[in-house]
């Protein structure tokens, strides 16, 4: 079976095919450009040349499978909304999996791991994971303000922009959400041809953009 992963919940404009058999996940084509504001531009063109390098048309696939965040709120709509406009005009399901969660199974030989992404406005998006698993709900925050006790070992591209607020943590070098572990993280739902998720965002805080207030009345 063959999976479309989707991340844009970071800079790494994430697209790639990976295969699903008997449970066992693999790699066939990736493209991970690294854009912070460049999603919109660069994910269709990136799903196109991994499809083209693994010798697939869009309707070969079986499932789409994609990150649902924490991300910022406009870079990870775009891939929610490709995510989900592809997989309805192929008819296949479409899962979601934590963005964190890709990033936190790599390591599941550590006890207490922080997973830090970049959220901007010198904060990160963080959750806890044991042995791979992740223990509570994601949340958002500034470094220095990340609850640490306990933990021992810090991934994602967090570790490298805010080193200085955890001295005492060893450092992964996993930085942004694997296209592999995606799947394998869906891999029974996509080998049991589960119907889709609804594709919720994690975006943890609101948009930069509002929509303007009403005029205010001018008096004469």
């Amino acid at each position: 079976m063959f999976a479309l992963a989707i991340d844009t919940s970071s800079p790494a404009v994430t697209a790639a095919v990976v295969t699903v058999t008997d449970g066992e996940v693999a790699l066939a084509a990736a493209r991970v450009p690294l854009a912070a504001r460049g999603h919109g531009e660069l994910l269709t063109p990136s799903i196109a040349g991994v499809l083209d390098d693994a010798g697939l048309a869009p309707r070969d696939l079986d499932a789409v499978v994609v990150g649902v965040g924490p991300g910022p709120f406009t870079g990870l709509r775009v891939g929610l909304v490709t995510a989900a406009a592809l997989a309805h005009a192929v008819d296949v399901p479409a899962y979601g999996v934590c963005s964190l969660d890709a990033i936190g199974v790599l390591y599941p030989d550590d006890p207490a791991l922080l997973v830090a992404t970049d959220a901007r406005r010198s904060e990160v998006y963080w959750a806890r994971y044991e042995f791979g698993r992740r223990v509570g709900d994601p949340g958002v925050a500034r470094p220095a303000d990340v609850p640490t006790d306990g933990l021992s070992a810090v991934a994602g591209a967090g570790a490298e922009l805010h080193a200085e607020a955890w001295p005492g943590l060893d450092r992964r070098p996993g930085r942004y959400p694997d296209p592999v572990a995606l799947v394998g993280l869906a891999a029974e739902r996509i080998g049991s041809a589960a119907p889709s998720d609804p594709l919720t965002p994690l975006y943890l805080r609101r948009p930069d953009a509002v929509v303007p207030g009403a005029p205010k009345a001018v008096r004469q």
